[in-house]
């Protein structure tokens, strides 16, 4: 499994959120792509970068506008961007979202 993963539930329609384009980065003095998916079904991307993360500020971009567009609703926050820093490598790290047109909230997982 990869050492960050991510879940997306869409709280207006009360689902996961299926569909989402999701971007991992590495954030030191450039940023770097390190890899990307799609939410499956369930609203999760558990394949996502490597097994294991060096210590450091990473983020997570979710692409909300095409999953608002392909839902049929319209959303204020085109993309959701979250930045966190990672202080030890041998854990996992878990950023579930919670999403809606007009809003989003995240935390750190398990």
């Amino acid at each position: 499994m990869s050492a960050i993963t991510t879940h997306v539930l869409d709280t207006a329609l009360g689902k996961p959120a299926a569909g989402v384009p999701v971007r991992l980065e590495f954030v030191k003095d450039t940023v770097t792509t390190l890899a990307t998916a799609q939410t499956n079904a369930d609203g999760r991307v558990s394949d996502l970068g490597p097994d294991r993360v060096e210590a450091g500020t990473y983020r997570l971009v979710f692409d909300t506008a095409s999953y608002f567009r392909a839902t049929g609703q319209n959303a204020f926050f085109p993309e959701v961007s979250l930045t966190f820093t990672l202080s030890d490598p041998d854990q996992h790290y878990h950023v579930p979202v919670l999403l809606s047109p007009f809003a989003y909230s995240t935390y750190r997982g398990s």
